[in-house]
C-alpha cells in the first residue's frame, strides 16, 4: 500500500523574529500561524500524508520551514545547508528523522542551498541561484544526483526569495509559473499556467498526488488553476506569508519505504510530484 509521509515542524514561538529578505516586518499572530499550521497538515493528511511532526524551539524561528532543509528523492534525502547561517541549527534534528527513511546526503562548504529554490520535475532538477542558494551547491547536487539518472539545470531567480516563489509543478506536465520572476524559456518543454498580474505571489502551489494545496489569498489565479483542471484544497496562509514562506515551505514529502528495511529501495512518489 502507497504510504506518504510528510514532515512537518510546530510554529516557533520566536516566529515574529524570522529572516526577511524581500519583505518589509510586520506583526505575526502566533497562535493564529499555529492554528493555520494544523489546518494545513489536515489537508495533508486529507491528500493521503501520514504526518511527522517535529519539535521547534525559541532558536529556530523560521523551522516551519522545512523544505529548506531538505530534498527528498525516492533514492536519497539531500540534506542542505541553509543560505542563512541561523538557520542551521534546524538542520541536525531534520537529518535525524529523514535518515529512518532515506540515505543521506549533504551540501558542504562553501555550498549554500535553500531547498525552497529545487523544483522536481520528472528527471530534471531545476536549482534556482539566489541569495540563498550558490553555484557549489548546484555542482554538488550534480555529482548526487546524476548517478541516479537526473539532470541538474541552475536557473536565474529575480525579484523573489526562492525559485519555488515563481514556479511550481501542477501536473507532470504543467507549471504554475510567474513569468516576472523566471524566464519560461530556462522551464522548456512544459506546459505553464500563469499566475494573475494581480497576484504576483501567487505562483507556489504543492501538489500531492492529484491534490494542490493552494492558498485562499490568491482567488483569482485559484480560478485559472480550476480552469486547467487541478483539483484545490484552499488553506489559509496568511500568517507564514508574513515570514516569506507559502504552502510547499513547510512539508517534505516522500513515499515510505513498505519493506521495513530502513531506507533502502524506491518509492513511486517523491518530492518532485508535490
Amino acid at each position: 500500500m502507497r504510504v506518504l509521509v510528510a514532515l512537518t515542524r510546530d510554529i516557533s514561538p520566536s516566529m515574529a523574529s524570522c529572516e526577511l529578505t524581500h519583505l518589509a516586518r510586520v506583526p505575526i499572530d502566533v497562535e493564529r500561524a499555529r492554528a493555520q499550521h494544523r489546518e494545513y497538515e489536515q489537508a495533508l493528511t486529507e491528500a493521503g500524508c501520514r504526518i511527522e511532526r517535529l519539535a521547534s524551539g525559541l532558536d529556530m524561528p523560521d523551522s516551519v520551514f522545512v523544505e529548506d532543509i531538505a530534498i527528498a528523492f525516492d533514492e536519497l534525502a539531500i540534506v542542505t545547508r541553509p543560505g542563512a547561517e541561523p538557520r542551521r541549527v534546524e538542520v541536525p534534528a531534520l537529518a535525524q528523522a529523514l535518515e529512518r527513511h532515506r540515505p543521506l546526503r549533504f551540501i558542504v562548504p562553501p555550498g549554500t542551498l535553500d531547498g525552497g529554490d529545487v523544483l522536481i520535475a520528472g528527471r530534471r532538477v531545476f536549482v534556482g541561484l539566489s541569495t540563498r542558494t550558490n553555484a557549489d551547491a548546484v555542482a554538488q547536487m550534480r555529482q548526487m544526483l546524476a548517478p541516479h539518472g537526473y539532470t541538474v539545470c541552475a536557473v536565474t531567480v529575480r525579484g523573489c526569495l526562492h525559485l519555488k516563489s515563481a514556479v511550481t509543478a501542477v501536473a507532470d506536465d504543467t507549471l504554475l509559473v510567474n513569468p516576472q520572476w523566471i524566464g519560461k524559456d530556462v522551464l522548456s518543454g512544459f506546459r505553464f499556467v500563469e499566475v494573475d498580474p494581480a497576484e504576483p505571489m501567487a505562483a507556489n502551489a504543492l501538489r500531492v498526488g492529484d491534490l494542490v494545496i493552494y492558498p485562499d489569498a490568491c482567488p483569482r489565479t485559484a480560478e485559472r488553476l480550476a480552469r486547467h483542471g487541478s483539483t484545490l484544497r484552499l488553506v489559509d496562509a496568511s500568517e507564514v506569508a508574513k515570514a516569506e514562506g507559502a504552502v510547499t515551505c513547510c512539508s517534505v514529502i516522500f513515499e515510505a519505504n513498505t519493506d521495513h528495511g530502513g531506507h533502502g529501495g524506491r518509492g513511486g512518489t517523491n518530492s518532485r510530484t508535490v
